[in-house]
Parts: C-alpha cells; structure tokens; sequence
C-alpha cells in the first residue's frame, strides 16, 4: 500500500512538473516563433527589394534605415552604431578620440575652425577660429558637410594630417601639417572662485574619470582657499556613464548612502548603487545649477543630492530622462545601445518626463499626466514629486536673449566680429581685467552697418500670417489701410535695437572675444560675471538660515508640484 502511494504521488509530481515546464515551455516557444517568423518575412523583404526593385540599392543604407526605423519605434535612446561611427560612440563614453583637437562648423558653403581645443595640435600648431579648411591631404572640401569633414581631420594619434588654411585677412591660403594626437576633451572644463569662500565647478559631462575630476578640483580649490560653500554647475550637461554619476555623488555623501536604482524587464537589470568611498567633504554647504538641458546622469547627482538633502537645487526644471541604456555588442564589429532599465532616486521617485510605451493613437508621446505625479519625501520630509525631471529648490526664470542678439549669433555677425578683433589686438588683458569700450561697441556698429542680420519679431509674424489668411478669405482689401498702418508701427528698427541691447551685445561680443585668447576656460570665466543664476546660488550658501531652512523644511522653497 505504501509503494503504491508513494508510486501515485510521484506520478502526480511528474504531471505537475511537466505542466509547469509545457507553460513555461509553451510562452517561450510562442515567443521564439514570433520571433523567428518576422526575422523570416523581413530577410524575404530584403532580400525581394534588393534583387527586383527598379533600381539599384545600397544594400547597406537600406539595412540601416530598417533598423533606425524599427528602432525609432522605442525611444530616442535605443541606438544601432553601426562600425563607422564606433570611434564617435568612443568619444561620448570615453571624451577621447584622436583627432587634430578642435571644433568645426558650417559658415554657408564653407567648413572652418570654431574652437581650438588649448594644448593639442590645431592650437599649437597655430590655426585659429575663423580659419577656412579649404582641403584635407589634398582633397578640396567643397560641399562636404562637417560631419565628413570631421571623419577627415580625425585618425590614429601619431599620424599626420594636411590642411590648406585660407585665413581672415590674408591674401593666399597656407598649408599646416598637423600630427593627430589621443584628445581628451576636459569633463571639467574650468573650476575657481566665484566669491572669497565660495568654489565654483562645471562639469560638462559624465565621460570616464569625471568623478575623479570633479574629486581633483574640490581638492584643489580645498588647498588654496578657505572653502565655506561650492557652487556646481550641471547646466546643459547631457549626462554619460551612470557610476560616474555615482562616483560624483559619492563626493558630497557619506560611504553606503544609496545613490541610485534601476529596476529593468529582467531581474538581472534590478541594481542598487551606494557610495563606495569616503566623502571629500560631506557637510561643505552646496548648490547645484541646473537647467531644461540637464539629463540622465545629472538628474541622478541633482536628484539624489534633493532626496538626501544634501545640496540646494538652482534653476529650472531638467529634462526628464530616467531612462537607462545598455550597450550590446553585435557581429561585423557594430554595437547598439537599447534602454534596459528606469533609474531611481533615493526617495524612489523615477523622473521620466515621457512615456514611450503608451503612444497617442498619431504615435506622438506624451508626458506623464499631473493625475499619474507621485508625491515623495526626502530624508528630511519634504514632498519631491515624480514624473517629469527635478523641479529645483530655487525656481529661477531661463535667460531669453533679444531677436537682435539671436540674429547677430545665428548669422555668424558676432563669430566674425571676434576674428577680426583677434587678427588686430595680437594681445589683450587677463580675462578679469578685459573690457570692451564705448569705442569698441562704435566700431561694432560700424562693422554691422554693411551686414544682413535683420529678423522677424512674433508680431510680424502674426502680422503677415493675418495678410496671408485674409488675402484667402477675401477680406483683405477692406482692412488694407488699417493693416499697412498697424504694420508701420510695429516695424522694428535695426539700429534702436543694437542700441537698446547694447550691454547684452556687449556680453556677448566679450565672451566670443576671450575665447578667442583664452580658450573655453575663458569663456566660462568670463560669463559667470552676468549670471543670475549663480548669484542666486551664491546667495543662498551665504544665508546660512535660508540654506538650513531649504534643506530642513522649515523653511519653503519654490519647488511644487508644476
């Protein structure tokens, strides 16, 4: 009797076990065979395409355009890297590639130099902003765009690399013979004082070693000043490498804090990251500056940093990407970075501004709706909320430009300004003690007076999309007095405006000018001397109530629930 139950009993495991393994078996085999079947019916599509279509195809555009097309119906971040754009990939993780080190850009049917990097080849070599690329090893340049160009000036370190430069102001083109070198773009590109006892560093990116930078400048500006507060500016920093995300945390918090936390489809993407180091300075009183053009690894160092009450956050809402992308390697030494994971702060709030699973019915994607916001707490309890970036402490307004201003940048007037005023100042004064005149500003409108900068203002705009829409409905003779007398008024004057903005023009004349001398460093320098949002940063370290009371509750911010 007891053989024949222990006989049915482990009949009865078997049934059950092989129900369980047919399930499971079963779903993963439904999975398989969808799978297998469109991988079938696309290469029968390719394959069709590419032997009978009227023309003749790329076999590897076409390819390339499936997959981006495929891929587009993700998110923005889910990315094929085919092998050519392997090194630019580089660059984006890692801040190195290998190159000649500079920036290039497009003025009309010409490519020049726009930013030297200081130290490397094109600036010792001694090209300059504004220099024309004219040919490459002997290959003109002519209708290439500057992402070819920039395929051409970058190769191996330690091989050369030759230009025919035509320069502002001379006559006959000249050739430099340049040896490319490892570049590696500073993910700090400045740090120093931004008051007696406050330090000030901006970080540009999340590359490999930002921590390490960002450690290096603290302890610098640690041994040669009597540091009571930093000012760290994350503004329009993209984000990178999410441990250089923690490792920059781990600067500010004490060892085992959690910093961050992913949770993705599959358990094995469900990772928490603490601090694994020894805080530089765990109580030094900080401010964090951000902007709408802060994302992904900023938000998780402004976010924490909020939820753990460490820092006080400045400036407007960031972008909202709480998104996290592995990459995968693939055959033919191509790769594709896929978003595997959300990431956490460690109140638990995700900050994903867009929700890219559930699409409008015309495939738009849409934020998350103010009735599906969460509401969270900090260490200290006050309410931080979720879907949509981190709202800072201290809303602060963005700085708009003027259309003048705008039009002077977007036309090249100002760029072209500051080549002309290099080629005739061969030096000038230290970045704090340059200025620019009353004489200077005359001589740039005089320089402008010959110049196409003109624009629209919105209600010019409105004015002639008002014609435009009573010309079709038939109505516009009868209000033609009216309009043409409406329109007369609100035409805009070039020159009132270049006078009207004159100290904005002249900021921003000031700042292309030091770059041209003094490099990005310079330029950062020279711009934090008008910046409002660093001076409300300032403010509050040094109103130590006010910055206490932030952080405890006590006191209220103007974050909210917007």
């Amino acid at each position: 009797m007891m053989k024949m139950k222990m006989k049915n009993y482990k009949l009865w495991l078997l049934v059950i076990a092989t129900s369980v393994v047919s399930v499971i078996s079963f779903s993963f085999v439904d999975e398989y065979f969808e799978v297998s079947k469109n991988l079938d019916i696309f290469s029968s599509v390719y394959r069709e395409v590419n032997m009978f279509y009227v023309d003749t195809t790329d076999p590897g555009k076409l390819m390339k355009k499936g997959i981006d097309s495929m891929l587009e119906s993700l998110d923005p971040y889910t990315n094929f890297i085919p092998e050519s754009d392997i090194e630019d990939y580089r660059f984006l993780t890692t801040g190195q590639y290998g190159g000649i080190g500079a920036l290039i850009k497009q003025k009309g049917d010409a490519v020049i130099i726009s930013d030297p990097y200081e130290g490397y080849p094109a600036q010792k070599s001694g090209l300059l902003a504004g220099d024309q690329i004219l040919e490459i090893d002997g290959n003109s340049t002519k209708n290439k765009k500057t992402d070819d160009i920039s395929r051409l000036l970058k190769g191996s370190p330690k091989t050369q690399v030759r230009l025919l430069i035509q320069r502002d102001g001379e006559k006959n083109p000249f050739e430099k013979t340049i040896v490319r070198e490892e570049i590696k773009v500073k993910s700090v590109p400045y740090y120093g004082m931004v008051g007696e006892d406050i330090g000030y560093i901006r970080l540009n990116s999340f590359t490999e070693n930002a921590g390490k930078d960002v450690g290096a400048a603290m302890k610098d500006l640690q041994s040669k000043h009597t540091l009571k507060g930093l000012v760290f500016d994350l503004r329009n920093n993209p984000g990178g490498l999410l441990n250089e995300a923690v490792n920059v945390s781990n600067l500010f918090v004490e060892r085992g804090q959690d910093i961050v936390s992913t949770k993705g489809r599959y358990k094995d993407m469900d990772k928490t990251y603490k601090a694994l180091n020894e805080a530089i300075d765990p109580n030094l009183p900080l401010a964090l500056l951000v902007n709408s053009g802060s994302a992904s690894a900023s938000e998780i160092v402004s976010g924490s940093l909020q939820d753990l009450d460490r820092a006080v956050i400045v400036g407007q809402r960031t972008f909202g990407k709480g998104l996290v992308q592995t990459t995968r390697p693939l055959s033919y030494n191509t790769q594709m970075k896929i978003t595997t994971a959300k990431y956490y702060i460690p109140s638990g709030r995700c900050i994903q501004a867009l929700d890219y699973t559930h699409r409008n019915e015309d495939g738009s994607v849409g934020k998350v709706p103010d009735s599906l916001v969460s509401a969270f707490n900090t260490r200290a309890g006050r309410k931080v909320y979720d879907g949509g970036g981190i709202l800072p402490d201290l809303v602060t307004e963005p700085q708009k430009l003027s259309n003048i201003s705008q039009s002077l940048i977007s036309k090249n007037i100002l760029f072209d300004y500051a080549t002309r005023y290099r080629r005739l100042h061969p030096e000038i004064a230290s970045v704090n003690n340059f200025e620019l005149t009353d004489s200077d500003f005359n001589d740039f409108v005089s320089y402008i007076s010959d110049k196409e900068y003109d624009y629209s203002t919105k209600s010019e705009k409105a004015m002639e999309d008002l014609k435009k829409n009573s010309e079709d409905e038939k109505y516009f003779q009868d209000i033609r007095t009216e309009y043409d007398a409406l329109k007369n008024k609100l035409a805009h004057n070039k020159q009132a405006d270049v006078e009207k903005n004159k100290s904005e023009i002249l900021q921003l004349l000031k700042e292309e000018i030091i770059a041209r001398y003094y490099f990005q460093s310079g330029r950062i320098e020279v711009s934090l001397k008008n910046d409002p949002d660093l001076k409300n940063a300032v403010d509050v370290i040094q109103d130590k109530v006010r910055y206490t009371g932030i952080l405890n509750g006590s006191l209220k911010a103007d974050a909210g629930k917007k």
